[in-house]
C-alpha cells in the first residue's frame, strides 16, 4: 500500500480536552485481550530517568492506517470492545499491540504524552483517541517480591488468570492519556514550538517518535531527540531505543556543560547511562 504524503499548511493547535473514562466503567465481562506477555515487565525495567515529554505521530506509528484515508467518519467504539472503534463501514482502527503498554507506563511513571500529527482529518483523529478504551494494566507490574527468574510463560498464566477473574478492571479512554494535542496539517517543526509554549518543557527532554524520515527536521532545528518507527509500528524494542538514545543524548550534552565530568562513578550515578 502506498502511502498518501501530505501538503503542508498552517493551522491553530489544539489541546486534549477529553476526561477520561469513568471510573465504575468496568472490564468485568470480558478476558483483558490488550494484554501482550512480557511488555509491562521490560517497560518497568527501563528505570530512569526518563523525558519529561514523549511526542508520537498517529498514523502508522500508534495505529497501521492514515485515518484521512482508510478509514471514513464517524469513528466509534461498538460494544465493549477495547482497543477498537470502527468506521461507517465497520472497517476497524486499533492501536499496535504494544502502544497501550506504552502509553500506561508512561502515564504511571509521570510523563507527560503529546500527539503531533500533520493528518488532514484531525476530527476523525480525535474521534480514534476518544473511542478507544484500554484496560488499566498496572495489576501486571511487578512487585519487589516477584521472582527476577520467573519465565515469560509463567508471566502469561499468571496474567490468563487475572484475566479469569471476576474482579472488574479500570477501563480508560485514550484520549486521556494525553497531555497535549498537536493534530492539523501543516511542519512538525510548528507542532513542537506549539508544544515547547504550552509544556514549557526544554527540547532535548523531548523524545519523539514518527514513521517518516523526514521530520528527523526537529532534532536537526529545535534539538528534539527523533527515532524513526519501522512498518511494524511502535514497539516495545523501538521505544527501549529511544529512551537509551535520548539517555545517551542528555550525557553527552551534560558533560558539555560540565554539569557531570567523565569519572566513570559519577556518570553512574547521574543515571544517564
Amino acid at each position: 500500500m502506498v502511502k498518501r504524503r501530505h501538503q503542508k499548511n498552517s493551522s491553530n493547535a489544539s489541546s486534549a480536552g477529553a476526561a477520561a473514562a469513568n471510573d465504575d466503567e468496568v472490564a468485568s465481562n470480558y478476558g483483558f485481550d490488550g494484554w501482550v506477555p512480557g511488555v509491562v515487565e521490560s517497560l518497568e525495567r527501563i528505570g530512569s530517568p526518563l523525558p519529561k515529554l514523549v511526542v508520537f505521530d498517529l498514523d502508522y506509528t500508534l495505529w497501521p492506517l492514515w485515518v484521512d484515508t482508510h478509514v471514513d467518519p464517524p469513528l466509534k467504539r461498538k460494544g465493549n470492545a477495547i482497543n477498537r472503534v470502527v468506521d461507517r463501514h465497520g472497517q476497524p482502527l486499533s492501536f499496535f499491540p504494544h502502544v497501550p503498554h506504552i502509553l500506561l507506563y508512561l502515564k504511571r511513571h509521570g510523563v507527560e504524552i503529546a500527539a503531533a500529527s500533520r493528518t488532514c482529518a484531525p476530527p476523525a483523529a480525535r474521534q480514534a483517541l476518544n473511542g478507544l478504551f484500554l484496560v488499566d494494566d498496572a495489576e501486571f507490574v511487578p512487585t519487589p517480591a516477584d521472582s527476577e527468574d520467573e519465565t515469560e510463560q509463567e508471566t502469561g498464566r499468571k496474567a490468563r488468570k487475572a484475566s479469569a477473574s471476576v474482579t472488574p478492571r479500570r477501563l480508560i479512554k485514550a484520549i486521556s492519556l494525553f497531555d497535549h494535542l498537536e493534530i492539523y496539517p501543516g511542519s512538525k517543526i510548528a507542532h513542537f514550538r506549539e508544544l515547547h509554549k504550552e509544556s514549557g518543557i526544554d527540547y532535548e527532554d523531548h523524545l519523539f517518535f514518527d514513521d517518516e524520515s523526514r521530520n528527523a527536521e526537529v532534532g536537526t532545528k529545535l534539538g528534539v531527540h527523533f527515532v524513526e518507527v519501522g512498518h511494524q509500528g511502535l514497539d516495545l524494542a523501538t521505544f527501549e531505543r529511544g529512551v537509551r538514545e535520548w539517555r545517551a543524548k542528555k550525557l553527552v550534552r551534560a558533560k558539555q556543560r560540565g554539569d557531570v565530568d567523565d569519572d566513570e562513578d559519577v556518570v553512574k550515578e547521574s543515571g544517564l547511562v
